[in-house]
């Protein structure tokens, strides 16, 4: 329900936003609007208000929306009317009309970021975990502890900074990335990382796996925290705060080992050596055979206790004055739209993954995720979406606001306007276009999801 409901909510704003976007632009060039809807299909609301023209609707299905202007191309518009339809303005102005919408949702995320940026944004310190051997991490030296200060000389205030400035160098074709770095005892070094070894199936959300970067995690130690009640642990008499020193006489050195153990012998007894108030001790318990993703695993229903300042010792707030506030979250909307256009171009020449393309279940479970870790999250989740909306209305589809705007150019250019025959063939080829994307991005949510 948290899930559907903040998919709603996102999709509600981000309509709104953008269609509001072509509603004042086309108010101020003196349009009439006629309906102004929130969602396609059958009219569930309606209301006009006083001294107002448009009515405003909320339809059945809420995945979109629409401003209908009064347009000749579109019904019979009264002679007393004609100066009010979209059709007659200057081509100027309906260029300006039609480019609102996405700008909008850009000034939505440049909002969102401006204020996440002034309250503070919890992040994760840009400190490196294990070096995965073989990787081109591994080549350029860098070690665990390592705190990244900067790539190519632009600071890195958290983690999340590392992944977008390392992908958009990617994306760029760079060959190296020059990282400067501070190691555990305060001293700065600097790497050469090679980028050169990604393919265009690296290019996923895992991307910074395949360079052999991944973020810094303290130990968690294989000590009990909750039992689920009436679990096998429970029932076998496992408490909270034991310590499992050994499974099957195996040595258990961190939680890891003790899951791969547990998850290793389904159905199968296990002798757990464990100390207990500096007392050893021994339990024999069998896990629970549990089916996951076509396999099955052992499971007790336990989970371990967490130090939590060692984990907030690795967070970070991101926070500058209003002034700087609003000069990053510019460059950061800009940055983001960039990188989209780039990953949008690399995936049409066949030099980035289509896997990449995302549909309504994946962007519903992240609303989802986002909503469920708190405000900050959900909005910077906004943000992102409302970018990726803005660019991708943007694109010279027709059908899409860039295709109307690649209409509006031509005529501009040419003199006249463009015949009702190529405005027809575009929209043929627009609707197959975004049928493809459409199927192409809900086959890789379900992909995702089973």
């Amino acid at each position: 329900m948290i899930t559907l409901l903040a998919f709603i909510a996102a999709i509600a704003i981000l309509v709104v936003i953008h269609e509001m976007g072509h509603y004042w632009v086309a108010r101020l060039c003196g349009v009439k609007v006629l309906r102004f809807s929130v969602g396609f299909g059958k009219t569930i609301y309606t209301k006009r208000f006083a001294n107002s023209e448009t009515d405003w609707v909320i339809s059945a299905i809420p995945l979109g929306g629409y401003v209908k202007m009064l347009d000749e191309r579109e019904g019979k518009v009264a002679a007393h009317e004609l100066h009010l339809a979209f059709n007659r303005k200057p081509v100027l102005q309906r260029m300006a009309i039609v480019v609102a919408g996405p700008v909008a949702n850009l000034l939505l995320a440049i909002l969102l970021f401006w204020a996440l940026f002034i309250y503070g944004v919890p992040s994760l310190k840009p400190m490196l975990g294990k070096v995965l051997p073989n990787t081109p991490a591994a080549t350029a030296s860098l070690q665990a502890q390592e705190t990244i200060v900067s790539i190519n000389e632009q600071a890195i205030p958290s983690w999340e900074q590392v992944s977008w400035v390392l992908l958009d160098l990617a994306l760029q074709g760079a060959t190296e990335a020059r990282i400067e770095a501070r190691t555990a005892q305060g001293e700065i070094v600097r790497h050469a990382l090679n980028l050169k070894a990604l393919t265009p199936d690296d290019m996923d959300e895992n991307f910074l796996h395949s360079l052999g970067l991944q973020p810094y995690q303290p130990l968690v130690r294989p000590v009990i925290g909750k039992l689920v009640e009436g679990g096998v642990a429970q029932r076998a008499g496992l408490l909270p705060n034991d310590k499992v020193l050994r499974v099957d006489s195996q040595s258990i050195e961190d939680w890891k080992d003790l899951v791969k153990a547990v998850r290793g012998h389904p159905g199968q007894l296990l002798k757990l050596e464990i100390e207990r108030s500096d007392t050893l001790r021994v339990v024999n318990l069998t896990p629970e055979a549990t089916s996951e993703a076509n396999i099955t695993v052992g499971k007790i229903g336990v989970a371990p206790y967490i130090d939590r300042r060692e984990f907030d010792a690795l967070l970070t707030i991101v926070r500058y004055a209003p002034l700087a506030a609003f000069g990053h979250a510019v460059r950061k909307t800009w940055e983001i739209a960039k990188m989209s256009l780039k990953s949008l171009g690399k995936m049409v020449i066949g030099e980035m993954s289509l896997k990449n393309l995302s549909g309504p279940i994946t962007i519903a479970d992240y609303a989802g995720q986002s909503a469920q870790m708190g405000m900050v999250a959900y909005l910077n989740f906004l943000a992102l979406i409302s970018i990726s909306l803005g660019v991708l209305n943007l694109l010279p589809i027709p059908l899409l606001d860039g295709g109307h705007l690649l209409y509006y150019m031509a005529e501009l250019i040419k003199g006249s306007p463009m015949s009702e025959k190529a405005w027809g063939a575009g929209q043929k080829i627009g609707i197959v276009l975004l049928v493809t994307l459409m199927a192409l991005a809900l086959f890789n949510d379900f992909s995702r999801v089973f």
